[in-house]
């Protein structure tokens, strides 16, 4: 079997104190999620609702789910009774359905909001702007069964360390430019989830409270 478990003891040892790891675990089997889960990793991400559905039905119940990828609005009421926080709301329209569908599961779900800084276009998420103008407009205000918890975004997939961090210094500055005018009462919006297997160190540096990481620990992806 591939070394999860040294592996994921390597990571936790290179994140500093105030960094959690979600550790991707989208197109791996379920005996690599759990001998991660032996070692006490408990938040795990996925980005395919129905593979998802799978591994919630067969694995441990007490496994915290986060969906990381471009979420479907007609997708969101599958994992609805079940996931632990959305990391990609990228649309007022996808907040409102989450909204909803918690309300039908009588529970509230944690969410981050996705910036787009990266300079691919293949990314999904809100501009600085668009995310200014969703925060700005209000109606999340009325919305009960969300918890915007911080934001999301991915740095371009590129070998220059020095765009990479601004970008994710770019990302930090912008947490506290929304959390001093929105949040500031708010103690749940503390999240700041950038930083991926090849630049979390970097992510580590520039404000990251959570880094995504998969191939790192898990090896190449089994599709």
């Amino acid at each position: 079997m591939y070394p999860v478990k040294e592996n994921l003891h390597k990571v936790l040892s290179q994140l500093p104190e105030g960094v959690r790891l979600v550790a991707i675990s989208k197109y791996h089997p379920n005996e690599y999620i759990e001998a991660a889960y032996e070692e006490g990793q408990r938040i795990f991400g996925e980005s395919h609702e129905q593979e998802l559905k799978q591994k919630h039905a067969t694995l441990p119940s007490d496994i915290e789910w986060h969906f990381i990828g471009h979420l479907q609005t007609n997708k969101v009421k599958y994992i609805a009774p079940y996931i632990s926080m959305i990391e990609a709301v990228d649309s007022l329209k996808l907040l409102r359905e989450i909204d909803k569908q918690a309300a039908k599961n009588g529970r509230t779900i944690k969410v981050l909001l996705e910036l787009h800084i990266a300079e691919e276009e293949t990314k999904y998420g809100l501009s600085l702007d668009s995310c200014r103008q969703l925060l700005e407009d209000g109606e999340w205000r009325q919305l009960e069964h969300v918890q915007i918890c911080g934001l999301m975004m991915m740095a371009s997939n590129v070998d220059d360390e020095q765009q990479i961090r601004s970008e994710m210094m770019l990302a930090a500055g912008f947490f506290d430019e929304v959390k001093q005018k929105y949040f500031a009462e708010d103690d749940a919006f503390c999240e700041r989830s950038w930083g991926m297997s090849h630049d979390f160190p970097i992510a580590c540096e520039c404000g990251s409270t959570m880094v995504r990481i998969g191939t790192t620990i898990f090896g190449p992806r089994i599709y």
